[in-house]
């Protein structure tokens, strides 16, 4: 089997590292940043530090904290043309990954035109080269410090869309774990089990290669030892919320080329139709997931079930196997305490009046430009039985 597998940009990870930034701004050349984040970067403090740092080393920064979750494309096109109107030369993405995706958004406005719709898309999007992007995670799930590209809102369709290219290239991440210490354990879990779904989808991948089985089997690993410990005592439990990051970045990397499939697909329709968080939207149906892929990839899936502590014989049938990773993740996903479908309110015959239609048109879509990465066909039919397999539990908490 032929694996490519591209490393996007440098990483600089380690507690204290978001104090470089000034040295790194200077390093690039650069002598003013659009600082990019929400509400609640600014009142955790987190702001004031990077500002703080910038401000220290003599150089200027404008901040842009006006993010929205799930960007919406006129929020992210607010963001690109204070960046133009301030000539700034150089973008600041910090907070989780709505923050970051904005960020990168707002650095292909610097050099390309808006609306920004007309550079939407996975692959073979041309987009002119922009100011250096400097990216800053403050939870443990995105990985979006290690991929090429961010997910953007596109309102006048209401699905969630690409940006890629080198318009939208990080120039660097800055995974400092002790940004994520003050996170709220119900941010922690969400952002966490994001990190387990893009380890192990691109795991599962149909596009999956060796890199990304490497890269996704440690992550795996990680999030199972320290989630749940980083939820319950993320304040004191540095060990924990370094793990968590570790693990966020490595699924970041993982999904290199080799991308997420069902989980993710169900969970960005979850984001953009019924207003889901992301990692709470892509957890409710990983369960569901597993016992899909473990007919297609066995061996995998027990892996993944063994990471969570589930023993299996040898002779353990692809059902068995299925069944035990989603028995084991289930058990994670109520352990730290995230919603079931009924907890976030959803109504089952909306959902199925929406979700599958939109899944099946993304796998299509993705189909028409070579991208395949879920390991079975799809149809309408499959995804309302993950829906209606996920409801029924969440009907028995």
């Amino acid at each position: 089997m032929q694996s490519i597998f591209s490393a996007p940009n440098p990483l600089l990870f380690g507690s204290g590292a978001v104090k470089t930034i000034g040295d790194k701004m200077k390093e690039y050349g650069c002598k003013k940043a659009l600082v990019v984040y929400d509400k609640g970067i600014k009142l955790a403090g987190l702001a004031d530090i990077v500002i703080g740092v910038i401000r220290d080393a003599g150089l200027e920064a404008v901040s842009f904290d006006e993010v929205q979750a799930d960007p919406p494309d006129w929020s992210v096109e607010k963001a690109g043309k204070l960046a133009v109107d301030e000539g700034v030369d150089i973008v600041i993405g910090l907070g989780g990954g709505s923050s970051m995706d904005t960020a990168k958004g707002a650095k292909v406005l610097i050099t390309n035109p808006p609306p920004l719709k007309q550079y939407f898309g996975r692959e073979g999007v041309v987009t002119k080269p922009s100011v250096p992007l400097i990216v800053i995670p403050t939870t443990a799930g995105t990985g979006s410090e290690c991929t090429p590209g961010g997910t953007i809102t596109d309102t006048e369709r209401g699905i969630k869309v690409n940006i890629s290219g080198v318009g939208a290239q990080v120039t660097l991440g800055i995974v400092d774990p002790e940004l994520t210490v003050n996170l709220p354990p119900a941010i922690t879990a969400s952002t966490g089990m994001d990190a387990l779904c893009h380890c192990t989808e691109s795991y599962t991948s149909k596009r999956a290669n060796y890199f990304s089985g490497v890269l996704g089997r440690d992550g795996t690993k990680l999030v199972a030892k320290y989630l749940a410990r980083a939820v319950k005592n993320g304040r004191e439990d540095i060990e924990a919320r370094e793990g968590m990051s570790l693990a966020a970045s490595l699924g970041g990397m993982a999904m290199s080329g080799a991308f997420c499939h069902l989980s993710h697909d169900i969970g960005r329709s979850l984001g953009a139709k019924f207003h889901v968080p992301h990692g709470n939207g892509c957890a409710v149906t990983l369960p569901q997931t597993m016992k899909v892929v473990a007919p297609v990839y066995p061996e995998k899936v027990r892996y993944i079930a063994e990471c969570f502590g589930k023993e299996l014989a040898a002779d353990a049938t692809p059902e068995e196997i299925g069944q035990a990773a989603h028995d084991a993740i289930r058990d994670l996903v109520k352990e730290i305490g995230l919603p079931s479908m009924k907890g976030l309110g959803l109504d089952l015959d909306e959902l199925l009046a929406v979700v599958p239609d939109e899944v099946v048109m993304q796998a299509e879509m993705s189909a028409k430009i070579g991208i395949v990465t879920i390991p079975v066909p799809v149809t309408k039919e499959l995804i309302e039985n993950i829906i209606r397999d996920a409801w029924n539990e969440a009907l028995e908490d």
